[in-house]
């Protein structure tokens, strides 16, 4: 009879899992030193939640001390066209491929809590799931289990799926097997660091939040720093350059991304113009379902006025002119700075 682990990862691939392996609990002793240092240097920029639960994060038993094994999965989002075509089309904006489908926090934690209760039915014992929300090091464990390796971009990068993977975790009092931790393959490529229009890289495997477009377009609630608002271009959430350039995804299996993750027409290059006429309830009907709905009409109305800043395209000025009047102070000020762009 097959053991329990290859049928684990038998009934993970039935689930839409491109990939799944186990590590031991304390498979990455260093993951919480490396998370305090990068702390300690401010890197996390405004996300006070990440110093604040540090030590449930640094480890699977600084959260739950009775965790014994970690089943990592990976569904794949490998896009199926260039990710940075956009670049040069200033009258468009460019959304991360990861947002341009369905919300991965529900697709994936759906697939967790299949496998979480089938595994119960096969040994009983306790288990919790985690997909992003919780204090979990995902990447650190992920290269435990053999997934992958976090890349100098300090995301994973997989032989068979390359930057495209969304991770989710099982945490398990059940003893498994674990399999073979991944090694560094990165070598001497510096792609993804030389690639980033923001300088976000410190240092290779080191981010630096507070540069990062991700960051600056997703989490940061303010005003996005002057000094690099021209890098960001027409990204209005997030960013794929660094993983897009990334030599690995040469190799990357089109055909195990997941059908869920398949990118929305509307989202694949809204017009700018589009994104500047936004109000509340239009921006709620646009992105229910996506990722993208959290950060709410303000954060994205700022981020499109400063793509619009950065298109050169007079003609988006009325629509920013209405802007600069906006009961978000944020959200004006984006608009006033565009028009003095635009209108040089």
């Amino acid at each position: 009879m097959e053991s329990l682990e290859t049928r684990l990862k038998v009934q993970a691939a039935s689930l839409g899992f491109a990939a799944c392996a186990i590590a031991p609990a304390d498979v990455a002793p260093q993951a919480g030193k490396r998370l305090g240092e990068w702390l300690d240097a401010g890197h996390h920029g405004d996300m006070l939640w990440m110093e604040e639960r540090a030590g449930q994060r640094g480890s699977p038993r600084g959260l739950w001390p009775d965790v014994r094994s970690v089943v990592m999965l990976g569904m794949s989002y490998a896009p199926g066209r260039d990710p940075l075509a956009l670049a040069d089309v200033p009258d468009r904006s460019r959304i991360s491929v990861y947002a341009q489908g369905k919300d991965y926090h529900d697709v994936v934690k759906k697939g967790l809590k299949s496998l979480a209760r089938w595994l119960v039915d096969q040994q009983p014992g306790a288990l919790k799931v985690f997909v992003d929300t919780a204090p979990v090091m995902e990447k650190p464990l992920a290269q435990g289990a053999g997934l992958g390796w976090q890349g100098k971009h300090s995301n994973l990068v997989s032989r068979q799926h390359g930057s495209w993977l969304f991770l989710g975790a099982i945490y398990t009092e059940i003893a498994l097997q674990p399999d073979a931790p991944e090694v560094d393959h990165c070598g001497s490529c510096t792609a993804c660091q030389t690639a980033c229009p923001t300088d976000a890289f410190p240092s290779p495997y080191v981010v630096d939040a507070r540069r990062c477009i991700s960051y600056l377009t997703i989490e940061h609630k303010g005003p996005i720093p002057h000094d690099l608002r021209e890098g960001i271009g027409n990204r209005i959430y997030g960013c794929d350059d660094c993983l897009a350039v990334c030599p690995w995804n040469k190799f990357a299996d089109q055909a195990a991304a997941n059908k869920a993750f398949v990118g929305r027409a509307e989202l694949a290059a809204p017009a700018i113009a589009d994104l500047l006429a936004l109000d509340d309830a239009a921006f709620r009907e646009i992105f229910s379902g996506s990722p993208i709905k959290r950060i709410g009409r303000n954060r994205m109305v700022r981020n499109a006025a400063i793509a619009a800043g950065n298109s050169g395209d007079v003609r988006l000025l009325g629509r920013l002119q209405a802007l600069a009047g906006d009961d978000d102070p944020v959200v004006a000020e984006a608009a006033t700075w565009a028009i003095g762009r635009l209108s040089v």
